[in-house]
């Protein structure tokens, strides 16, 4: 399915017709893979639309920056503003933000540093990331044969273009196999996380979700999610999971920026509990999407106005 275009990208400070924001095909990032992201998404609230998350994901992208020695023109302010202005300019109630920092033009030594760096702002109009249908009735996934990289091979901290083969290689093999998103485990053979989203397992009354040790990405919906689970009175545990976990799992579920809050129906064609969404993970999606609504307080300051 194609990108449904807005009108204008935020390039490099100026705002350029959707089509006009293209790049060279000499760029390193292009090459090697020399890119950082994030996926913010803006929800539709009485008050216009509010992005989830702005201040969290703007410091994750300058933190993953740093990781990979790559000076960013811009600060986190200039940067949260330039998000809110690409949301007004293309006129949205709501849409997915996704701003890129990358290695431009220069050379192809694989020192990278003397490679200007390009920064643009992208929105789109997008809906749920895995399916309609599968905040209310769940998704079928695999555990994939590819595992996630271990410790001193990659960044797992960053979000990096280059670390997204690896989750290429995880949805592809799901899909090719019938499955809607496939689980990976980390060197160890613990349970890390999907190919975009973190994963929380509901075990005898008990929340459980792997560690940043476990090669994940320390995503900032899961912050949240930890945030209401706890409030609620639940236990959670950021924990080391087995496999065989996933398979006696009470409930599971997935989150994320494009992800949401998802439920997972099966693990390897093993249904978990009976087999639809559970009624922890139900309590949690309605404390969430109560608050990215608007329709229950914003407790904790997580959106931030367009409009204001």
């Amino acid at each position: 399915m194609p990108l449904p275009k807005s009108e204008w990208i935020w390039f490099n400070g100026d705002f350029v017709p959707w089509d006009a924001a293209t790049v060279h095909v000499s760029v390193h990032a292009l090459h090697y893979g020399s890119s950082v992201f994030e996926g913010i998404r803006a929800y539709a609230t009485p008050d216009g639309p509010a992005i989830l998350g702005l201040e969290a994901h703007t410091r994750r992208l300058l933190e993953s920056c740093r990781m990979v020695r790559m000076p960013v023109p811009y600060t986190a302010e200039e940067l949260a503003e330039a998000m809110k202005e690409i949301v007004r300019k293309n006129g949205h109630e709501a849409c997915y933000i996704r701003p890129l920092v990358f290695r431009g033009s220069e050379t192809f030594s694989l020192d990278s540093r003397s490679v200007p760096v390009e920064v643009v702002i992208m929105t789109i109009e997008w809906g749920r990331y895995l399916g309609a249908e599968a905040i209310e009735n769940g998704v079928d996934v695999m555990v994939s044969s590819w595992r996630r990289m271990a410790p001193d091979t990659h960044m797992p901290m960053a979000k990096v273009g280059g670390n997204y083969i690896n989750s290429q290689m995880i949805f592809i093999e799901a899909k090719e196999n019938g499955f809607t998103e496939g689980i990976a485990l980390d060197a160890q053979g613990f349970v890390s996380e999907g190919s975009g989203e973190n994963i929380f397992v509901v075990y005898r009354g008990v929340i459980y979700t792997p560690p940043v040790g476990a090669s994940i990405l320390m995503g900032i919906t899961r912050e949240y999610i930890i945030t209401l689970a706890k409030e609620m009175g639940y236990e959670v545990r950021e924990a080391m999971i087995p496999r065989d976990m996933l398979y006696a799992a009470d409930e599971i579920f997935f989150c994320g920026t494009a992800a949401e809050v998802t439920p997972v129906r099966s693990v390897d064609r093993v249904p978990i509990g009976n087999g639809s969404r559970g009624p922890i993970t139900r309590q949690i999606q309605d404390a969430f999407f109560g608050i990215v609504s608007g329709e229950r307080p914003d407790r904790y300051g997580w959106l931030t106005p367009v409009n204001r």
